[in-house]
């Protein structure tokens, strides 16, 4: 499959990268095709997972969230490495987007991988960070918004904790 840029890619050649995970997580990454989800409303996740990224000489592709059902679906997905911020036996806390992700993964038969990640202070996105993009209005006044920053991962959608 050819992405942007002529850029050409094998079956099962990307490693997914989402959430905000600790710093010496990076420590054991080697270079790879690493595709980073966007992590709106706050794009936390992919900001802070491209500087770390940059320190190690590693340029990852960002993606839209809902892009990683395409990649799935093309069969370029190698493995998924989510950050959690809290664990016990059902499953691990992580960002919004982990749940689709570990579905996706078992439904094409892809490791998801669990790194320790830095806890988040707030669990729902302020309003103005869903109603506004760049500063931006995108909604009708006097629309309202819920965008939780964190949920459930069950434990049937992990492969390893790291």
């Amino acid at each position: 499959m050819t992405l942007n840029k002529g850029r050409s890619m094998k079956s099962k050649s990307i490693v997914l990268l989402h959430g905000v995970f600790e710093d010496t997580v990076f420590k054991g990454f080697k270079k790879a095709d690493y595709f980073v989800l966007e992590g709106r409303p706050d794009l936390l996740s992919s900001k802070s997972t491209i500087k770390a990224l940059a320190k190690k000489k590693i340029a990852p592709t960002v993606i839209a969230d809902n892009m990683a059902g395409f990649l799935f679906y093309k069969d370029l997905v190698k493995e998924v490495r989510i950050s959690y911020q809290y664990v016990d036996d059902t499953g691990v806390l992580c960002d919004i987007g982990g749940l689709i992700l570990g579905v996706l993964a078992k439904a094409h038969k892809i490791p998801v991988y669990l790194y320790p990640g830095k806890t988040r202070r707030h669990f729902l996105a302020p309003q103005d960070d869903l109603l506004k993009f760049n500063g931006q209005a995108v909604a009708a006044k006097g629309t309202r918004a819920y965008g939780p920053l964190v949920e459930w991962l069950g434990k049937k959608y992990i492969t390893k904790m790291n």
